[in-house]
């Protein structure tokens, strides 16, 4: 069994038996800088500029693609845990993104 170490100061890697694990104070503090990319969604809804110059959709994506990403590193421990989880759940996102592109492709071969 693995020995959980929640330090602040704990090691950032595999030593002996040893994983590091977030303390409560970097949760809080992913917490708030996701409330600062989700502040920052709204605010740039909101700017003419980015409307005007076609910019919405990849900033949106963008913002979406910072959230997810600290959400899968943090709070679903990615960055901590095994490396064959993190290939595991890259091979399932893979899938889903690669279904979804097909079944988009399909239906806008089909729509005439």
């Amino acid at each position: 069994m693995e020995q959980v170490e929640t330090s602040e100061r704990a090691p950032a890697r595999r030593v002996g038996r040893v994983v590091r694990h977030p303390s409560p104070r970097e949760y809080v503090r992913i917490a708030v800088v996701l409330a600062v990319v989700t502040a920052a969604e709204v605010a740039v809804y909101y700017v003419d500029w980015v409307h005007e110059h076609g910019l919405l959709i990849p900033l949106l994506f963008l913002f979406a693609l910072i959230k997810f990403s600290l959400v899968v590193l943090w709070y679903m421990h990615l960055r901590f845990d095994s490396r064959t989880y993190a290939r595991f759940f890259v091979m399932g996102l893979a899938g889903a993104l690669t279904l979804y592109m097909a079944v988009l492709l399909m239906f806008r071969t089909f729509s005439g």
